[in-house]
């Protein structure tokens, strides 16, 4: 099972980028889907959540407005729209999956059922 992230880059402030994160050796119809990253230095960080009906998001505060998190479980995958990009959002964002969890119960979570490879996200001021 693999989860791998895709989509990121350089770009400057105020810029856009859509992350994927494609799912492969299972179907994740049923789980939540989450985008976390982290920055040289920090801690990781939970960025958005969706729920496995795609009904419910949750966002961190700094990225809310910002950022869309969506799903297409026909594909098997989870996307993060990015727009408004600031320099503090520059980081290697990651996906995750869990099972019977919520999505705001996902950002609360440092262990995940499921937990994919990252993309570097770099914007420039």
């Amino acid at each position: 099972v693999q989860l791998q992230a895709s989509g990121g880059g350089l770009v400057q402030a105020g810029g856009s980028l859509r992350l994927s994160c494609a799912a492969s050796g299972r179907t994740f119809n049923d789980y939540t889907l989450g985008w976390f990253r982290q920055a040289p230095g920090k801690e990781r960080e939970f960025v958005a959540a969706l729920s496995w009906n795609g009904i419910s998001t949750y966002y961190a505060d700094s990225v809310k407005g910002r950022f869309t998190i969506s799903r297409d479980n026909a594909k098997n995958t989870v996307y993060l729209q990015m727009n408004s990009l600031k320099p503090e959002d520059t980081a290697i964002y990651s996906c995750a999956a869990d099972r019977w969890t919520t999505a705001q119960l996902m950002g609360a979570r440092n262990e995940h059922d499921y937990r994919g490879q990252g993309t570097q996200v770099t914007v420039s001021s």
